[in-house]
């Protein structure tokens, strides 16, 4: 099972940006389909964003459409969510997600693998 590393939370302004990495150990991180979830406190796991194996396929929670970017580049076993135009309701701790499949519709609750999770906190 791919172990996943998260990186590049932080505490950001309103309207401002920040990047998260995650980085997997396996060299078979190229044949799963990578995602995002977040969970603000007292909240479930949410859905942010997906992409498939290839890169070419992404998804999106209508929350962060137009704003977010999931992209992914497998020769260096890493996915990345770049996040513009933040907003206070965007602050959560994101988590790392690889399963063989990832969409809009996919419950937290199947993803096989998980990051520890990094922290973004938007303030007003």
């Amino acid at each position: 099972q791919v172990q996943l590393v998260e990186s590049g939370g932080g505490l950001v302004q309103t309207g401002g940006s920040l990047r998260l990495s995650c980085a997997g150990s396996r060299r078979t991180f190229s044949s799963y389909a990578m995602g995002w979830f977040r969970q603000a406190p007292g909240q479930d796991r949410e859905f942010v964003a997906a992409i498939n194996w290839s890169g070419d396929t992404t998804y999106y929670s209508d929350s962060v459409k137009g704003r977010f970017t999931i992209s992914r580049d497998n020769a260096k076993s890493t996915q990345y969510l770049q996040m513009n135009s933040l907003k206070p309701e965007d602050t959560a701790v994101y988590y790392c997600a690889a399963d063989h499949k990832i969409t809009a519709s996919t419950m937290y609750t199947s993803i096989t693998a998980w990051g520890q999770g990094t922290q973004v906190t938007v303030s007003s």
